[in-house]
C-alpha cells in the first residue's frame, strides 16, 4: 500500500515542492487547510490535483486530531507558520500561538493518536514527525558555519518560536519515544517564493525594471549574508531525515554566503541591468535586531543522508528573474498572500 504523508503549510513554497516529491515518490499526499477562502488553496487544486485536502487549524487542538485520524498518515511534515521574520514583529503574539505553539499542537495530536500515553513507549509503525525548524534560531551566532550543536540566540519573534518547536521536537522524542526530527533549514528560494521575502522581491524588481514597469527597487541592509539555496533541493532533504532508522536532526544548507548586494548583482546581472542605476538604500527597512551572518555546516547530512544541493546560487538566482520575467511579460501577479496555510 501507499505510504501516507500529511503537510501543514502545504500551499506554501515548501509545501508545494515536498507535495509533489512525495507524490513522484508514491506516496498518499494529505494538505492540511484552514479553510477553502485562502486562494492559494485553488492553485493547489489545478496543480496538484491527487492531493486531497484535510481541515484544520495549528491553533486548534481537536481540529488537529480531527485531521490526523482523517489522513491516518505514516509521515507528517509540519511546515506551517507565520514565516515572514518582519511580520513577526508586528503580530509577535499570533506568531508565538501559529510559530510556535502550533508545534505542541500538532506534536499532541500524533501523540493522541498514536496511543502513546506513557514515557518512552515509541512503537513499530509510529506516525513519523518532521518539524521545519530554522537557521533563524542561531541568530547572533556564536560560531561559523553554524551545525547541529551550535547555540541558538535568536533574534525576532519567528527565531524564538522557531527555537521553541525545535526543542519541543526533542522533548517529545527523547521523552516518547517518537520518531521525531527537525530540520535547520537555511534560507531556501524559489520562483514560488513569497513577494515579501527579499529574494523574490530582488527578481520582480529587476524584472520589473527590465519591462519599463517600475524605475527603483528600494533595500534595506545590502550586507546580511545568508546562506541561499535552491527549496526543491531541501524538501529531498526533509523526506530523507525520516526514512533515517534513528530519529536526529540535521543542518541543510550549502556552505557558501552571499551577501544581498551580491544577491542583486546576480539578479540585475541576470536581467541584463546595471543594479547601481536602479537600487536605492532605505534604513526603514533594516530589522528592529538584525542578523548579519548565517552560513550552515551541513557536514552531518552530507555523511549520514547523502544529501547534497543540486542547484548553485547563480543558477537559482538567474531562474528566478526569467520566471519572473515570464509571469509579468504575461500579464500576471505575483502571490501577494504571506498568510499561513
Amino acid at each position: 500500500m501507499s505510504r501516507r504523508a500529511l503537510i501543514t503549510g502545504i500551499t506554501g513554497q515548501d509545501g508545494l515542492y515536498l507535495a509533489e516529491h512525495l507524490l513522484s515518490e508514491g506516496y498518499d499526499v494529505w494538505g492540511l487547510i484552514r479553510g477553502q477562502a485562502n486562494p492559494r488553496v485553488s492553485r493547489l487544486r489545478r496543480h496538484l490535483p491527487d492531493v486531497r485536502l484535510v481541515r484544520g487549524d495549528l491553533l486548534d487542538q481537536g481540529s488537529l486530531i480531527s485531521a490526523v485520524e482523517k489522513a491516518a498518515p505514516d509521515e507528517v511534515y509540519n511546515l506551517g507558520a507565520i514565516s515572514f521574520v518582519p511580520m513577526s514583529w508586528e503580530q509577535a503574539e499570533l506568531t508565538g500561538e501559529v510559530t510556535g505553539m502550533g508545534v505542541l499542537r500538532m506534536l499532541e495530536a500524533i501523540r493522541v493518536c498514536s496511543g502513546v500515553s506513557s514515557t518512552r513507549t515509541g512503537a513499530q509503525g509510529q506516525i513519523r514527525f518532521y518539524q521545519a525548524s530554522s537557521s533563524e534560531m542561531f541568530g547572533q551566532v556564536r560560531e561559523t558555519p553554524q551545525n547541529e550543536r551550535t547555540p541558538f540566540h535568536p533574534r525576532s519573534p519567528y527565531g524564538v518560536a522557531k527555537a521553541y518547536g525545535h526543542f519541543l521536537t526533542q522533548n517529545y522524542r527523547e521523552s516518547y519515544g517518537m520518531h521525531a526530527v527537525s530540520g535547520i533549514l537555511f534560507n531556501h528560494e524559489s520562483p514560488r517564493r513569497g513577494t515579501e521575502f527579499v529574494t523574490r522581491k530582488v527578481t520582480l524588481g529587476a524584472a520589473r525594471i527590465k519591462l519599463g514597469l517600475a524605475d527603483e527597487l528600494r533595500l534595506g541592509n545590502l550586507e546580511a549574508r545568508r546562506d541561499w539555496g535552491y527549496a526543491g533541493d531541501y524538501v529531498r532533504a526533509m523526506h530523507m531525515m525520516l526514512q533515517t532508522p534513528t530519529p536526529e536532526d540535521y543542518v541543510i544548507g550549502t556552505g557558501r554566503t552571499h551577501t544581498v548586494r551580491e544577491l542583486v548583482q546576480a539578479a540585475f546581472a541576470a536581467a541584463g541591468l546595471d543594479w547601481e542605476r536602479h537600487v536605492v538604500g532605505d534604513r526603514s527597512l533594516h530589522r528592529p535586531a538584525e542578523v548579519d551572518l548565517l552560513c550552515a555546516d551541513p557536514k552531518k547530512a552530507r555523511a549520514q543522508l547523502g544529501w547534497e544541493p543540486s542547484v548553485s546560487f547563480e543558477e537559482l538566482i538567474a531562474m528566478m528573474v526569467e520566471s519572473d520575467l515570464r509571469l509579468l511579460a504575461d500579464g500576471g501577479e505575483p502571490d501577494q498572500d504571506s498568510s499561513w496555510p
